[in-house]
């Protein structure tokens, strides 16, 4: 053998075991999705500082105190470090304080105090942070863990060397124990959700002594104090510093009491050093994450493909501390009492039960089941589930969701749970309103009577929710046949989910509200968002029928007007009528501009739509179009999501697409295939299997399959089947740059339809 053909056998084999030792976490940019602002989203997301699912979260601040958008890319100066327990802009913060330094002057107001900084100085990871605040020439890094974190302030030679610790508005507390070098403390700001006696409680311990102390109290600054409380409040350590001196900060905090601060504190940092936490969170990131592993694209595809996973690992978030018996206990956001369990909460069922739960059902189940036990709690202290919970329950969005997400887990094996608790629930929603409009089912006695929900008794948003309510009575009766329910019961429920069809007109082929005495909506357009339609029109809630796709291709008169108005999604003028909202909302804006239609992939509605021509048999379009907005709306840039990210919603999309196949129904146990991104892809499953994609003449072009064999047999289904993927294997996709017309076109390799 040559000389030179060895050299490079070497190099091939040096690069490709740097490949196998590549940090995958290291691939995540927690800045993607950050150049977002109210008018215009590209994710509505901050850097999460954090652990997986973790209780806190840490975060830059560049807004105000209580502005939701609390971290922009655009925005050059910097005012604090902040926890956050906040899921999205608009459901606002909770819980939350901020740490910050300055030198030679003492200064709390927010405003007064905030520095210059630069992204060229930025260093974001899940598990580390870095700023430099130029205006006082001092470094700050953060490394958490679920409950706690590790700071490390680097200041300057000066006399002035001041940590802030910021203990927000709407009521807070603190106390500096010099002693102890120990500051101890309490906020309770929230936008609702909480009882009365919410609190966060923080514990912060120091390792150097200050030379001054100044609180504020109301912004009234104070020498002469150690303990404050009022409205806002705060305090300021100075210390004298030499040149590229450090002091290091553990924090920690619990919604339960200060001593559970200090058990959390002492439980997950204790005397490990910052470096160490640092490489603990690393190696808890990459344990994680190395559940899939894919091969074959090109960096920045790598970057976008972790940087999503990331975000499906963020929400729904921890809500429970580990007391000092070793039992999992959690502050009831609900009754306010300290109970036993789980809880999980941070979390919007209608967005996340279309891909972020199945995917925790895929590649989490043991976590899905913990979440499932949370459930429970939530209805035993609140007597509702949760659809939309920030801690606790909060008034915001439609449906009836929790049903699809409890009964895709039970449906799928998962179990260690009450599942009898949990229908009991799902009984319960079914049969009446809640006491805010989010829980149980606004307008249940119209739908269960009439068969939808009428627009001249709950005119806004009324046909979203009987589309919805149709598909959550689908896997109600899947999951009562499952559970072997009277069969009175299960036709009830099967019958119902036929209703999506009582508000569909065939006369024009869209979804479409209805009066109480039968009547469609009238004047209608299908662009015109808000009214019947909930964040969306009718060109993307028409095809909400998760369930049953045969039964609306039947509506729509058959298969190939099925396929006609599936592609004038993408090729109608994306014109929106707006008078619901009485101004053009940022989802309007963010359709309008990709220039792909009506297809409005920065909100949920409609994120299903691109896997629907396997069911009319032409599965190549589908592969087309998802390859197509993996390429054109998702990057690895500040700027690289479409619309709201929404609790890891949009990502999720993003993780399933990439490998190949998508969750349209839960439910149905079942994943409608699309178009595989990357050569190989590997999934390292909790039951010890193993399954391999592999796509090796996949590329930019080659975006079509020919033909897919799996475990060494001809594979033509348009779909996969939930426990045919747990038993692992090979599954081998032959790409190609033009459609296969002849694979996938016959009714018994269509995914399923409740009318089927």
């Amino acid at each position: 053998m040559r000389k030179t053909t060895v050299f490079v056998l070497v190099v091939l084999f040096q690069i490709a075991l740097h490949l196998n030792a590549q940090s995958l976490v290291d691939y995540v940019n927690p800045l993607v999705g950050s150049d977002s602002r109210f008018d215009f989203s590209n994710g509505n997301t901050y850097p999460a500082i954090a652990m997986p699912w973790g209780m806190n979260f840490w975060t830059p601040q560049t807004g105000k105190m209580g502005d939701g958008w609390q971290y922009q890319y655009s925005k050059n100066k910097i005012r604090g470090f902040k926890q956050t327990h906040q899921p999205s802009p608009w459901i606002n913060d909770y819980g939350c304080f901020s740490l910050f330094a300055t030198t030679d002057t003492v200064v709390f107001d927010e405003n007064k105090r905030e520095s210059w900084f630069s992204h060229k100085a930025e260093i974001a990871k899940p598990y580390y942070y870095k700023n430099y605040l130029a205006n006082y020439n001092t470094t700050v890094e953060i490394a958490p863990t679920e409950r706690a974190a590790c700071f490390r302030f680097t200041f300057p030679a000066t006399n002035k060397a001041c940590i802030i610790v910021d203990a927000f508005d709407k009521n807070s507390y603190i106390k500096v124990i010099p002693e102890e070098r120990k500051i101890i403390g309490y906020n309770t700001f929230n936008t609702g959700g909480v009882p009365d006696n919410f609190k966060n409680y923080f514990v912060i311990y120091y390792d150097k002594d200050f030379t001054d102390l100044t609180l504020s109290i109301d912004s009234i600054l104070f020498q002469n104090k150690n303990e404050a409380k009022g409205k806002h409040v705060g305090a300021i350590l100075q210390f004298k510093t030499r040149n590229k001196e450090i002091i290091n900060l553990k924090v920690a905090s619990s919604f339960i009491s200060l001593e559970q601060a200090e058990l959390n504190l002492k439980r997950e940092i204790g005397g490990s050093s910052f470096d160490e936490i640092c490489q603990k969170g690393k190696a808890e990131w990459n344990t994680l994450m190395s559940r899939i592993k894919v091969e074959g694209g090109s960096l920045q595809e790598n970057r976008t493909f972790y940087t999503a996973l990331y975000r499906t690992m963020l929400f729904p978030r921890k809500f429970y501390e580990i007391d000092a018996n070793n039992k999992i206990v959690h502050y009831s956001p609900y009754n306010g009492k300290i109970c036993d369990g789980y809880m999980f909460t941070d979390n919007g069922f209608w967005d996340t039960f279309r891909a972020v739960f199945p995917f925790f059902t895929l590649m989490f189940p043991e976590l899905n089941s913990h979440i499932m036990e949370g459930l429970v709690n939530t209805y035993k202290e609140s007597g509702w589930l949760p659809e939309w919970a920030s801690p606790g329950h909060k008034n915001c969005m439609v449906g009836s969701n929790s049903a699809a997400i409890i009964a895709d887990s039970y449906l799928k094996g998962i179990r260690g749970y009450d599942i009898n608790t949990l229908y009991e629930a799902i009984l319960k929603n079914t049969e009446n309103e809640g006491p805010i409009a989010s829980v149980g089912r606004l307008g249940a006695d119209y739908y269960n009577t009439l068969g939808f929900v009428p627009l001249d008794i709950h005119g806004y948003e009324n046909t979203s929710r009987s589309i919805e309510y149709s598909y959550a009575d689908f896997t109600i009766y899947r999951l009562a046949t499952e559970l072997k329910r009277p069969a009175s019961e299960i036709d009830t429920f099967k019958k119902r989910a036929f209703y999506y069809k009582n508000v569909f007109d065939t006369t024009i082929n869209f979804m479409r509200g209805k009066t109480k005495n039968g009547e469609f909506q009238t004047p209608f357009r299908p662009d015109a968002w808000g009214h019947s339609f909930s964040e969306g029109c009718s060109w993307h809630w028409t095809w909400c029928v998760f369930h049953d796709i045969d039964g609306l291709i039947n509506l729509m008169g058959g298969k190939r007007d099925f396929v006609q108005k599936l592609d004038s999604v993408f090729t109608t003028a994306p014109t929106v009528e707006y008078s619901a909202y009485g101004f053009l909302i940022h989802e309007m804006v963010e359709m309008q501009v990709m220039d792909m239609g009506q297809y409005a992939h920065g909100n949920q509605p409609v994120q299903h739509m691109p896997y629907l021509y396997n069911y009319a048999g032409e599965p190549w379009k589908t592969q087309f179009n998802v390859r197509n907005i993996m390429n054109r709306l998702y990057t690895d840039q500040p700027d690289g999501l479409c619309g709201d990210e929404d609790n890891g919603q949009t990502s999720a999309w993003y993780v399933f697409s990439a490998l190949g196949f998508y969750p349209v129904c839960p439910g149905s146990n079942q994943y409608v295939i699309g178009s595989p991104l990357f050569k190989k892809a590997t999934l390292n499953f909790e039951n010890g299997k193993t399954l391999v994609i592999n796509s090796a003449n996949n590329s930019v072009k080659n975006v079509y399959i020919k033909n897919i064999v799996f475990n060494k047999k001809r594979y033509t289904k348009n779909y996969f089947d939930h426990f045919d993927l747990l038993k692992g294997g090979v599954i081998n996709v032959d790409m190609s740059n033009t459609p296969e017309m002849n694979r996938g076109v016959l009714k018994q390799d269509f995914p399923f339809s409740l009318s089927e």
